[in-house]
């Protein structure tokens, strides 16, 4: 039963099919597309592509995603990795000859090639049942006729005006008259509507060997980028193997490195040998356990994730049980214990996430992003592309395997999540904010799984985040946190600094096999939006 001491917004249930996406505008989008009889995988295209327009700080076809998917719900989930690559001319020993020991935000040196064009095509082909043109459609109606400003996107685009003004290209679509365009505004993306329609006409070739890879080139060569076309032209996302782990009687389905959902299962790894519920849902020491936990993993993920093709990963051993228990024993729960990451990353960063279940249980869990927001705020002259900054997450060690390297992927963020019990899906979900996302998985698990609290409940609640890097010491908190709380911990040895903006977003769709229904929620911060019919 819901617990009317924790209401806020209702639980979203339906019978049919289900869209929960950060953007009222993409949700609609993609039970439009439920409704006139098309699949979970065209329903989630479709709302990607709208999302990567009326928030484009967050996403768009310039960057990458990555998607997890069960057909008919069943638990043998598929994954697909469309993150982009490092140009071929990209070495480590190039940027040491150039004296590079960063790659900058704003520098085409952080620009990957995107994948999302190539994937969304692939997965439509695989598992849709309609084209990549059709389920482009809407987004470009948006894109051409205008969209309105949301309180969200307004407040994201006016904390942007430095990275946009970098770009004249940017600055020219982004900065109308010189601003952001205020709450309410209506916005237009011309150049964008007709790469996008260029794409609808000629398929995901128009984007990697068209005219549209052309302009993209051509402009981060000019900047001092080392892209080609031969780097566009050969990109190509790929099927992988997921990688799972048990949490309280679950599956929890996640895709292997280059992304970190293996450090969301090595959270819940180290969590689950505890018995949380018993601290209460939200005291200091369960918050203590979830930092300590947070820290010890944020610290595997900096020394050890990276591209499996071109560095060793050791994902059995991050998840073995032994290895949970390990770092468990290096948590007092007492008393905070300094757990710095050994090495720097890039900074926090938006993301779009939404999820898909249709009539006949199909489950998508999909998420796209261009990284920081507007990405790398370069953006093509004539196509109208914002280009992510996916390759600022790469080291320039040689000696650390996130090195950046020819046709290497970097260290991504990014993760969706799908939970399975008894050989069936039962929820495709994910959370937003950059690095905080596997820290994310874990606290929305943690809040269903071991404190019975609805999935709406369970983004509601006030979040927390120990910040991985180098010399981090302090822990992000929502202005929710009580200060009782916060008192306790500090008294146990954290300090605490307040977000500069809400902390991540999230969403979930939850699948009653035996009522029939499906009940989903959508994270406020993001003005998120879950709609069934």
């Amino acid at each position: 039963m819901r617990n009317l001491e924790l209401a806020g917004r209702s639980v979203a249930r339906s019978l049919n099919g289900m869209a929960a996406t950060s953007h009222s505008l993409a949700t609609l989008t993609a039970i439009n597309v439920l409704q006139d009889g098309g699949n979970a995988m065209d329903a989630a295209v479709a709302a990607c592509a709208v999302q990567g327009v009326v928030e484009p700080e967050s996403t768009g076809i310039g960057g990458d995603c990555f998607v997890l998917y069960a057909p008919r719900g069943s638990g043998e989930v598929v994954a697909f990795n469309g993150s982009g690559r490092a140009p071929a001319a990209a070495t480590a020993a190039w940027y040491g000859e150039q004296g590079i020991d960063t790659l900058e935000r704003y520098s085409p040196h952080s620009v990957t090639v995107p994948g999302s064009i190539d994937a969304w095509d692939r997965l439509l082909r695989d598992h849709g049942t309609r084209s990549l043109g059709d389920m482009l459609q809407p987004a470009i109606r948006f894109a051409r006729d205008g969209y309105a400003i949301t309180e969200r996107v307004a407040t994201d685009w006016d904390s942007e005006v430095e990275t946009l003004s970098h770009d004249p290209a940017t600055a020219g679509i982004f900065l109308p008259g010189g601003k952001p365009p205020g709450l309410g505004t209506i916005h237009r993306q011309p150049a964008l509507a007709a790469s996008m329609e260029l794409i609808a006409r000629e398929g995901r070739d128009a984007f990697y060997k068209g005219a549209i890879a052309e302009d993209l080139v051509d402009h981060l060569r000019a900047l001092g980028g080392l892209h080609s076309p031969a780097d566009f032209a050969e990109a190509e996302g790929e099927y992988v193997e997921p990688i799972k782990s048990s949490y309280r009687g679950f599956d929890i389905v996640q895709c292997p490195p280059n992304g970190q959902g293996v450090i969301a299962l090595l959270i819940l790894n180290i969590l689950a040998g505890y018995d949380l519920a018993s601290l209460g849902e939200f005291t200091a020491e369960r918050l203590h356990l979830e930092i300590e936990a947070m820290r010890l993993a944020y610290q595997e993920r900096d020394a050890h994730l990276a591209d499996p093709a071109q560095a060793e990963v050791p994902v059995e051993h991050l998840l073995s049980e032994d290895y949970a228990a390990e770092l468990r024993g290096r948590i007092d729960p007492r008393r905070a214990s300094a757990a710095p990451a050994p090495a720097p990353v890039a900074a926090h960063a938006d993301t779009v996430y939404l999820s898909v279940v249709d009539k006949d249980r199909n489950a998508v869990s999909f998420i796209n992003s261009t990284f920081n927001s507007f990405g790398s705020g370069i953006t093509g002259p004539k196509s109208g592309v914002v280009l992510q900054n996916r390759g600022g997450a790469f080291s320039v060690d040689p000696a650390h395997p996130n090195c950046i390297a020819p046709r290497k992927r970097p260290m991504h963020t990014i993760i969706p999540g799908m939970m399975v019990k008894d050989g069936r899906a039962v929820m495709p979900f994910g959370v937003m904010g950059g690095h905080y996302q596997a820290a994310g998985h874990a606290r929305l698990l943690t809040n269903l799984l071991d404190f019975g609290l609805d999935v709406q409940q369970s983004m509601d609640m006030p979040r927390i985040f120990a910040q991985p890097g180098e010399g981090a010491t302090e822990v992000e908190a929502e202005s929710g946190v009580p200060q009782e709380i916060l008192s306790t911990l500090e008294d146990m040895g954290h300090r605490f600094c307040e977000p500069p903006k809400p902390i991540g977003g999230s969403q979930a769709i939850q699948i009653d096999w035996e009522a029939g229904t499906l009940a989903g929620g959508s994270d406020p911060r993001k003005d998120g939006c879950a709609l069934g019919y």
